[in-house]
């Protein structure tokens, strides 16, 4: 409200006016005095008893010991709210965002981004006009992680049962007087060198080395594991023929005990099952069970050896300081072999048939007819 004194250029801002009644009087008054109410809201209550009685913002600031915009502020609120106006401070910043969670976890799982393999929490937060945290957040209230991808293989080999079982068997529960060994081979593994040397690693600093390298050739690892003691027989040779796996062999028959059966679990690679290892099997006394697997994952149980190898020697591999590719592989599985630990198999045949069937039954509602 403004009015106009004698002068036309000078302007008088009036508050608006506050009218209570009696119940509303009492409400405050007693708000005012009470010993159990906040001094905050005893504050606001006295700020509009004061408005009521007529005064201006200035002077109940005066009166109240406050500044004019803090009286001002809570007149307007009881005006505009009445008493629950002043109860309660106003929500800091903005409001918060809603997501419409189905309509994320529909993108999610059942599209994907242009120009993209999955979605990331930037893509998602782009399209939803959310925070990437807010994504994030509800990612992983519902169990969603884009960014990981399990692989799977069905087999379609008619004695797929069978070999498991066998397997299996081997694993778990393996024949008195007898040895299993997962025999498994990493090809091309590469001999490098880097072309500057490097700085150690120090406090505050890690180690150095340069993004190019030089290669020194490739050499092929051989590696069977010892199921029951966890100990590795390895050998290093320039290719990989039948000719390099039958020498792999006759090391494996040498370095085992005489009076132990061995049964020799490998995948199904061609090299594995050519004539002239067929032929050696055959004669050899102490191999009479040799497994190739179609499934290489019930097949390759000694493999878990060579991941091992590749992330914790990556220097083992230089030629210049083993004088020939293959060294670091060699110093490896002899330093693996000073305190071996056996890989225990728990998975029953049972379970991973039981798994198989639920694989099936999915793909087959996916219509997927590869599996036909």
């Amino acid at each position: 409200m403004v009015y106009y004194g004698q002068s036309w250029s000078q302007e008088v801002r009036v508050a608006p006016a506050i009218e209570l009644s009696q119940e509303e009087e009492a409400e405050l008054i007693r708000l005012a005095h009470s010993k159990a109410t906040s001094v905050r809201l005893a504050e606001r209550a006295r700020i509009v008893l004061l408005a009521a009685q007529g005064l201006q913002n200035l002077q109940i600031a005066q009166e109240l010991g406050i500044d004019r915009i803090t009286a001002g502020r809570w007149r307007q609120r009881y005006i505009k709210s009445g008493l629950a106006g002043i109860e309660r401070d106003l929500p800091r910043g903005a409001p918060p965002v809603k997501v419409d969670v189905a309509k994320l976890v529909e993108l999610t799982t059942q599209s994907q981004p242009e120009a993209a393999t999955h979605w990331s929490t930037r893509k998602m937060a782009a399209v939803l006009q959310v925070s990437p945290s807010t994504v994030m957040r509800h990612w992983q209230a519902n169990g969603l992680k884009p960014h990981l991808v399990r692989g799977f293989k069905v087999s379609r080999d008619p004695k797929f049962v069978e070999k498991l079982e066998d397997i299996v068997g081997l694993y778990m529960s393996p024949p008195e007087h007898a040895l299993v060994l997962c025999c498994d081979e990493k090809s091309q593994v590469q001999a490098l060198d880097r072309t500057q040397p490097g700085l150690p690693m120090k406090k505050g600093r890690a180690q150095t080395m340069t993004h190019d390298y030089k290669r020194h050739g490739t050499t092929t690892l051989f590696a069977a594991l010892n199921v029951l003691d966890g100990t590795v027989i390895g050998q290093c040779q320039q290719r990989h023929t039948h000719a390099e796996w039958l020498k792999f062999l006759r090391q494996i028959d040498r370095e085992t005990p005489k009076g132990k059966t061995l049964h020799l679990i490998a995948d199904n690679y061609a090299t594995h099952k050519h004539a002239a290892v067929q032929a050696w099997l055959g004669q050899a006394p102490q191999v009479p069970h040799s497994l190739h697997p179609d499934q290489r994952v019930l097949a390759e149980h000694g493999r878990a050896l060579l991941p091992r190898y590749h992330h914790r020697t990556p220097a083992a591999r230089r030629v210049h300081q083993r004088g020939r590719a293959g060294g670091g592989d060699q110093a490896y599985v002899a330093h693996h072999n000073t305190s071996p630990k056996p890989f225990i198999w728990t998975k029953s045949a049972r379970d991973i048939l039981q798994k198989v069937i639920r694989a099936n039954s999915r793909l087959s509602g996916k219509q997927n007819g590869t599996l036909h």
